[in-house]
């Protein structure tokens, strides 16, 4: 099952999607995913993706914080991650005053089949995203990370709050702004939705007024995915029923039943966020212009046009594009993990 295995990631790796891989003896781009995982299925579909980007050499997983409360939240990431041989992926939480919610697929963290996890992870317990932000970020050279906001904006706004401590002497703000390359979000929406003029996304209006802080302060360039990007790039549920049967139980194809049974296409929000994140420089998207994003009290976010701001959205210009992104998203997410990972013993 191995062999077959190191054969289906050559042959994905030989499709030429993703043509390249960081330069020769360049260090992959360090990623921390912030996820609301727990509501919808596209944060599993992500996080699969992130994990064979890894495996390509692209990026390397640094941390992933959770912005809901959610207890089994975390154990389950535990679970994904351990899945891709990478059970060691720090994990932080945004505890008690975060948005609460009960997710559909949470039931596969505790998931048994005779006696036995189905999804076999070993975390008891995860400490505040906070720490684990400020200790991800401490620990790498300058300019070398690249963050994923993909739920709400609760975790990073208290990054940016936090004083210096013994991690760094650095504030939030100054860490961000040394250690951080540019924020990747999967917020707002800035192209007209059928039948909404003024569509106030769901990751923005879940705690509006980090969000809100979250784009005045925030020191880097921030590229936004908005909810008409996702939108357009629909998951194929065919893909769920054929592309992950090289193992009995999968757990990024079991949360997409489980969240909505197929057939169904849904949306990819949170995986354009992190391939724009990973690979900016492939020409899967074009992107705006430079300006400012502002977050209003309702949640609907005004974009302006401004040659200084720090704000840009994505643009996916046609129908051709359209096709090369959804197949690159497609052939990520069901990248079979690497034949040491727990799924391959």
């Amino acid at each position: 099952m191995r062999a077959a295995w190191r054969t289906l990631i050559a042959g994905t790796t030989m499709l030429g999607l993703l043509a390249g891989l960081p330069a020769r003896g360049a260090e992959p781009v360090g990623l921390i995913f912030d996820t609301d995982i727990c509501g919808d299925c596209d944060d599993v579909l992500a996080l699969g993706m992130i994990h064979a980007l890894e495996t390509r050499g692209a990026c390397r997983l640094l941390a992933v914080t959770v912005t809901v409360d959610n207890e089994k939240a975390p154990r389950f990431v535990d679970a994904v991650n351990t899945f891709y041989g990478r059970g060691d992926v720090p994990i932080g939480v945004v505890g008690k005053g975060g948005v609460l919610l009960d997710g559909k697929y949470m039931v596969l963290a505790d998931q048994k089949d005779d006696g036995r996890l189905r999804y076999p992870h070993d975390l008891k317990s995860a400490p505040p995203a906070t720490t684990v932000l400020r200790k991800a970020l401490a620990s790498r050279a300058d300019q070398s990370v690249v963050i994923a906001q993909v739920g709400f904006s609760t975790n990073l706004a208290a990054l940016l709050d936090s004083p210096p401590d013994a991690i760094s002497p650095l504030s939030g703000v100054d860490l961000v702004k040394a250690k951080v390359r540019f924020l990747s979000l999967m917020a707002g929406s800035f192209k007209p939705i059928e039948g909404s003029k003024r569509h106030l996304e769901y990751n923005v209006v879940k705690d509006v007024p980090s969000c809100a802080r979250l784009v005045e302060s925030w020191p880097t360039e921030m590229i936004f995915s908005g909810f008409e990007i996702g939108l357009s790039l629909p998951y194929p549920a065919t893909s769920i029923e054929r592309d992950y049967g090289y193992v009995a139980h999968h757990p990024l194809a079991e949360a997409y039943i489980l969240y909505m049974p197929p057939p169904h296409n849904r949306p990819t929000w949170d995986l354009t966020s992190v391939l724009y994140a990973v690979l900016p420089d492939r020409g899967y998207f074009d992107l705006s212009g430079p300006g400012d994003v502002t977050v209003e009290k309702d949640g609907f976010t005004r974009y302006a046009e401004n040659a200084r701001g720090r704000s840009r959205y994505l643009v996916l210009p046609d129908d051709a594009r359209r096709a090369r992104v959804l197949e690159a998203l497609v052939q990520l997410s069901s990248q079979p993990p690497c034949p040491n990972s727990e799924a391959g013993r």
